[in-house]
This record gives structure tokens, C-alpha cells and sequence, in this order.
């Protein structure tokens, strides 16, 4: 497969995963996202398609550069950050608790992973610069 449909797919998957935790603001983001964790975690994995692509594409492309790497170690610690959000959750406690403030998250806010995960996978692989 080609860099450019790669990089496609790549955008699109993270569009996928902005839309299903969509919501106006960060207690919403976080509601959805326990809504799925609470019914299987495995689900709710899966529902993290882009950092199993990036893995994927990472061992596909055999790049393993800093670019690349980061995007896979953000992804992994925005998934673990959830988790251990959902954990707390689960044991109890309050939204309020876990997260004290709640933001409001404007359309650029909400899709500037689209822009940014894929801008830097275009850097890893030579794209741009």
C-alpha cells in the first residue's frame, strides 16, 4: 500500500474515533466513554482503532522513528489516562472527582487529532519536510 492511502485510512480512523466519544463538553467525553468500557473492555479497546493502527502500520512500514513512536506512545497513554479514569469510575467515585474540571470542547478541539496524528505520520515516513 501506498504512503498517501495510509495516510488516508489513518484519517479516517481518527475520525471514527472522535465521533463515537463526541460530546460538547469533557464530562460528556468521559460519560461516553464508560458508557462502552462498563458494557466490554474489550469493545472499548477495539474502539481505539488508531493505536492499533499505528502499531500496525509502524511494524508494516518498519518505522520506528521518534515521529512515529510518539504517536504510538501518546495513544498508549490517552488510553491508560481513560482506563484508569473508567477504573475510578467503576470503584465509585464521582465524574467530578476523578476529573475536576470540565471544559468545554469546541469542533477544533475535538477533531485536532485528525489533523495532528496524521501530520505526524507524514512526518515519520518522509511525506513533508
Amino acid at each position: 500500500m501506498d504512503l498517501f492511502s495510509l495516510l488516508l485510512l489513518f484519517m479516517a480512523v481518527e475520525l471514527f474515533e472522535s465521533n463515537w466519544q463526541k460530546h460538547d463538553n469533557l464530562y460528556g467525553l468521559i460519560y461516553n466513554n464508560y458508557q462502552i468500557y462498563i458494557k466490554n473492555i474489550f469493545i472499548y479497546f477495539i474502539l481505539h482503532a488508531s493505536f492499533f493502527y499505528a502499531i500496525a502500520v509502524a511494524v508494516y512500514l518498519n518505522n520506528f522513528n521518534f515521529w512515529m513512536s510518539s504517536i504510538i506512545v501518546i495513544k498508549f497513554l490517552d488510553m491508560a489516562f481513560k482506563i484508569n479514569m473508567m477504573q475510578k469510575l467503576n470503584s465509585g467515585l464521582e465524574i467530578h472527582e476523578v476529573m475536576p474540571i470540565n471544559i468545554k470542547i469546541t469542533p477544533f478541539f475535538r477533531y485536532f487529532n485528525v489533523l495532528l496524528y496524521p501530520a505526524s505520520f507524514a512526518i515519520a515516513n518522509g511525506m513533508i519536510f
